[in-house]
């Protein structure tokens, strides 16, 4: 099993999303001791906006071919995606968009577009400073409504979340919103493994 950890939180070790997807990471290599695991952090090694002569594009280059390449042989891609302005982090948007390339994760045809990457598996930890999968707020929530279409737009409907909400309201709050995330990521990955 191929693993492929993104990290996409400017707060290094205070990042709620950096620890769950470090606790996601753990539990599959516990499962899978054979998995074999490519960590980019997506902060402390940022990626150019794509341009026509940064991406792939449209035909390779170094760079673009290594982040396709990293995606593609990935069986889960595990992402630690704090929630920044309702939305997902610039340097996240910025990975995407080097690996959305025609021809490799998608094509379009008469019909409308079809997706090329299926047969993967997404697993996001999520972290907002408010709670947004509920309530008023959850008109605001383009971080998951994004990244499910965007995943789904190139095949893979297996896309599943972990959420640590409400992180910002106090320390209590924070701590209960890790426990209770870090117990649905236990529950996910036992029904993943069943």
């Amino acid at each position: 099993m191929n693993i492929l950890h993104l990290d996409a939180s400017t707060l290094g070790e205070q990042s709620v999303s950096r620890q769950l997807s470090a606790d996601i990471v753990a539990q599959l290599r516990d499962q899978n001791p054979d998995a074999i695991v490519h960590y980019r952090d997506l902060v402390a090694d940022p990626l150019p906006h794509w341009t026509p002569s940064t991406g792939i594009s449209r035909e390779p280059g170094q760079m673009g071919r290594e982040l396709l390449d990293e995606f593609l042989s990935a069986d889960i891609v595990v992402m630690g995606v704090p929630m920044y302005n309702f939305g997902i982090p610039s340097q996240l948007k910025a990975w995407i968009d080097h690996i959305a390339v025609p021809g490799q994760v998608f094509r379009y045809t008469e019909k409308g577009p079809v997706g090329l990457a299926g047969g993967k598996q997404i697993v996001v930890a999520s972290a907002r400073g408010g709670i947004y999968s509920q309530g008023p707020a959850a008109a605001m929530d383009f971080q998951e409504n994004y990244l499910r279409a965007f995943f789904g737009f190139i095949g893979i409907d297996d896309i599943r979340f972990v959420r640590a909400e409400g992180v910002a309201i106090s320390p209590e709050h924070r701590e209960s919103a890790l426990r209770q995330a870090r117990q649905g990521l236990r529950e996910q990955l036992l029904a993943r493994a069943a």
